[in-house]
């Protein structure tokens, strides 16, 4: 009989004295946990979980640039598919407000100062979900089991991801929460153009004009059917200055006018891509946002 691995973990945590208390403490209630890296931000988070593709994630609320709620979705739409998705427990100082919204979805959550008896408990109910990851290990890596449905566990692994990404969304807007001191009635103005700057010149695009929206790095790409400008604005400000019902966002990036799309096409790997008018380019819906198009 082979031996199984020892779990592995990832934290993510900008305070590097508290992700070496957390790492102590795991260490003391889960001795067999390796925990394989240990990042900052957000970002690096996403991108190590996905090269390293650990067991368990523990990962702090507020970060840099990208928070820990931000990063998990990240990482669920781009996670592979047909592979057991890392079990998440999230680190937080937030209030009792934000913990019953955690409380409500089922998500595992460690309120800071971290306290042992609350985190032997997390680990306990960690430890009894993997239970279940050797049948999908041997799915992931194509080991031959006569005892394993494997169109099952295929199955499953997706219904499982689709289910932790609806807790995700339904998370999203605590980690987004205005400050105490912001106004909770104020109504962003819609937008009827985008001001860009084209060299010396400032064009304003009329927002009827625009087919879709594309973050590139510091920058979002706004795409007619013409030609293509940059803008500096972080796409979660321009966000509530639109029309939810005439733009669907259709990845964590990607922002396309809903009349725009001409058609939906499923690809082999049930993935989704959108043809649209005036534009040659497909353009990829990640699991977040496949809902829109239920009944294809």
């Amino acid at each position: 009989m082979p031996i199984e691995a020892a779990p592995t973990a990832l934290i993510a945590e900008d305070e590097p004295l508290l992700a070496r208390a957390l790492q102590q403490e795991l260490a003391a209630v889960w001795p067999a946990l390796r925990v394989v890296a240990t990042v900052g931000d957000g970002a690096s988070a996403h991108a190590q979980a996905l090269a390293l593709r650990p067991d368990v994630l523990f990962f702090d609320i507020r970060m840099p640039g990208m928070g820990g709620l931000e990063a998990a979705t990240a990482l669920a739409e781009d996670w592979p598919m047909g592979q057991p998705f890392p079990q998440l427990v999230f680190v937080t100082a937030y209030d009792q407000y934000a913990l019953d919204a955690f409380e409500a979805q089922a998500v595992d959550y460690l309120l800071k100062p971290v306290q042992p008896e609350r985190l032997l408990r997390t680990v306990l109910r960690v430890q009894e979900r993997l239970k279940e990851r050797p049948q999908e290990r041997n799915f992931e890596s194509n080991v031959p089991d006569a005892g394993v449905d494997r169109s099952s566990i295929a199955i499953n692994l997706e219904a499982r991801l689709a289910a932790t990404l609806t807790q995700l969304q339904a998370l999203l807007p605590q980690a987004s929460r205005p400050s105490q001191t912001a106004s909770a009635h104020t109504t962003p103005q819609r937008l009827t153009a985008i001001q860009a700057s084209v060299g010396q010149q400032i064009h304003l695009v009329p927002i009827a004009d625009v087919i879709y929206i594309e973050a590139a790095d510091k920058y979002l790409r706004v795409l007619t059917a013409e030609r293509e400008y940059l803008i500096r604005t972080p796409l979660k400000e321009l966000l509530p200055q639109l029309d939810a019902q005439a733009f669907w966002q259709i990845h964590r990036g990607t922002v396309v006018q809903a009349a725009a799309i001409a058609s939906v096409q499923r690809e082999a790997d049930g993935k989704l891509k959108l043809s649209l008018r005036g534009r040659s380019e497909a353009l990829a819906v990640s699991r977040l946002y496949a809902h829109l198009f239920r009944a294809m």
